[in-house]
């Protein structure tokens, strides 16, 4: 019998989607699932998009660059000098999602053995990207005393060794909602140039702020043009998230051209997906505000049903939409599998996902779930009192 690779089984398992088993045998009962676990909006994709695919007119669906096509990035170089980055197209690499684009940054920065010293919780896949990479992540732990806020710059510091070649932050953060500000991008920015690391940020929920802090974007600040690395993504807030199109800027040329060369290796982005995403990038302007509105309505339900429950922590979404909520449980996916098996008000139950895949410490997060407020409120309100009611009964 042939055998596995180490590395293909040493692959962790996604905490967002781990559960789905449990959660399409609830479905045959006929039990409604409220997804909480998975950060797929539910708002309408921009009708530009969707008119482009529907209209389009060709004869031959064609390779396109392997770097995405002129006209997207271009239009991204727009976007982007709205929001204090001045960029070229030739700054870009559109990759098939902002996965595929941590990816190809990992195995440009690093080689097998290197070390990716990141605030943990973190985006559950950048586990698997570095274990793909054979790449170590070095976490730092954040506590949701602290809403998660950045650890202190000396415990970055004291982490890193000859092997350490980035930090990785998310911001605004998924799962906790955090948003670092200017002075805290600033000072892991000058740790990073002071230590000849790359700082990589992952900036998809960049527009995704309910409070008056302005996002800061590691791209505004030139001193550190040859260290930083955006990760960016049409997924959430143009809710083309099947779209699967992401992109890496960077004013490293060396970088992105050994970026590129990854690119080429699997040819070109979806070429209908890059059509979609290019209208959105000329949609109506009014799209991306109000579905900041519409989140910060739901965040307000979120934090307001949250409070009603006992014995337990949340974090307070700053930005993004997520929280991580500690629970009065020993183990929070055993929870959350009885919610999916054993649970359900009025024929509904909830899927939230386990915390612990969103560290990489191994005994972190195990009383904790994220959840992502992706619902409309009236659902929001039934899938926190479902979560109430069957913590009631899963712990007496």
């Amino acid at each position: 019998m042939p055998t596995i690779s180490k590395k293909g089984n040493n692959i962790p398992p996604s905490p967002i989607r781990k559960l789905v088993p449990f959660a399409d045998q609830a479905k045959k009962k006929g039990v409604e699932i409220l997804h909480l676990n998975i950060g797929q909006p539910d708002i309408k994709s921009p009708v530009e998009s969707l008119d482009a695919i529907r209209n389009i007119d060709l004869d031959l669906l064609k390779y396109e660059y392997s770097q995405g096509s002129y006209d997207f990035r271009n239009n991204l170089c727009s976007y982007y000098s709205g929001h204090n980055i001045y960029i070229k197209p030739d700054d870009i690499i559109t990759t098939v999602g902002a996965s595929e684009a941590l990816s190809f940054t990992m195995n440009s920065i690093c080689d097998p053995g290197d070390e990716v010293i990141i605030p943990e919780p973190f985006y559950a896949n950048y586990n698997g990207f570095a274990q793909a990479s054979d790449v170590k992540v070095i976490p730092i732990t954040s506590k949701i005393e602290d809403n998660f806020s950045l650890p202190s710059i000396e415990s970055f510091e004291d982490k890193i060794n000859i092997k350490t070649k980035a930090i990785i932050i998310c911001n605004p953060c998924n799962p906790t909602g955090y948003v670092y500000s200017k002075d805290e991008i600033i000072k892991i920015a000058k740790l990073a140039k002071k230590h000849d690391l790359f700082i990589v940020v992952d900036e998809v929920y960049r527009e995704f702020i309910y409070t008056n802090l302005k996002h800061f974007s590691i791209l505004e600040d030139e001193r550190f043009y040859d260290h930083a690395i955006l990760i960016d993504s049409t997924s959430k807030r143009y809710s083309l998230c099947g779209a699967r199109i992401g992109f890496i800027v960077s004013k490293n040329s060396e970088f992105i051209e050994t970026c590129l060369k990854f690119a080429l290796t699997r040819l070109s982005p979806p070429t209908l997906a890059l059509i979609a995403a290019n209208e959105a990038l000329n949609s109506d302007k009014n799209y991306i505000k109000n579905v900041i509105t519409e989140y910060s309505n739901r965040r307000k339900v979120l934090i307001t049903e949250l409070s009603k429950l006992q014995d337990i922590k949340y974090s307070d979404p700053m930005g993004a939409f997520y929280s991580i909520i500690k629970l009065p449980v020993k183990d929070a996916e055993e929870f959350a599998k009885f919610l999916l098996t054993d649970f359900s008000v009025n024929n509904e139950s909830v899927m939230v996902s386990p915390a612990s895949g969103f560290y990489s410490s191994k005994d972190n997060g195990h009383d904790e779930i994220r959840i992502a407020f992706v619902l409309n409120s009236d659902k929001l309100k039934r899938a926190i009192n479902i979560i109430n009611l069957g913590l009631k009964e899963f712990t007496s």
